[in-house]
């Protein structure tokens, strides 16, 4: 049996220079449970449909399962275990805990970071454009009410200048 070449990877992850050396089929999703121990990040389906693994890339939102080792190269990864800043939560994860927007927390890290890039791309949502700009991501426990008003919560203290993405 051949054995498969690895490739080097060097990326920055929650502002942290990294360099390793893996099989080039493996996925960032694998990367960051296995290798870094980034464990927040969650595997749903493996393919893609469910948003519980993901994380921003160069600050887009990308389901971590769907991305190869070598497509990392070079670029940033943000994970939940990034926004926490000075010991402190980052509004959204506030909002989620004040609002109830939790309840296995089995996709809570994929809804947030999917959110995150959601309001930087739209800063001041109505319910609709939150619902419709979270379809990619999927709650088995909840129904999707109370991560719909934890989401526009954070949006009012980003108004207020309380925001760091």
């Amino acid at each position: 049996m051949k054995e498969i070449a690895k490739v080097t990877v060097s990326f920055v992850v929650n502002g942290q220079s990294v360099t390793l050396e893996t099989a080039p089929h493996r996925t960032l999703l694998e990367i960051l449970r296995e290798d870094l121990d980034l464990t927040g990040t969650k595997e749903g389906c493996g393919t893609g449909d469910c948003g519980a693994c993901t994380v921003l890339l160069d600050g887009k939102a990308v389901c971590s399962c769907l991305v190869l080792a070598p497509e990392v190269d070079g670029r940033e990864v943000t994970t939940i275990e990034g926004l926490a800043s000075d010991g402190r939560l980052h509004p959204l994860q506030e909002a989620f805990i004040k609002m109830g927007g939790l309840q296995c927390g089995f996709c809570t890290p994929g809804f947030i970071m999917a959110a995150i890039a959601f309001l930087n791309e739209h800063p001041n949502p109505t319910e609709a454009e939150v619902r419709e700009g979270l379809a990619g991501n999927l709650c088995r426990c909840t129904g999707y009410d109370k991560i719909v008003r934890a989401i526009l919560a954070a949006c009012d203290r980003m108004e207020a200048g309380q925001w760091q993405s």
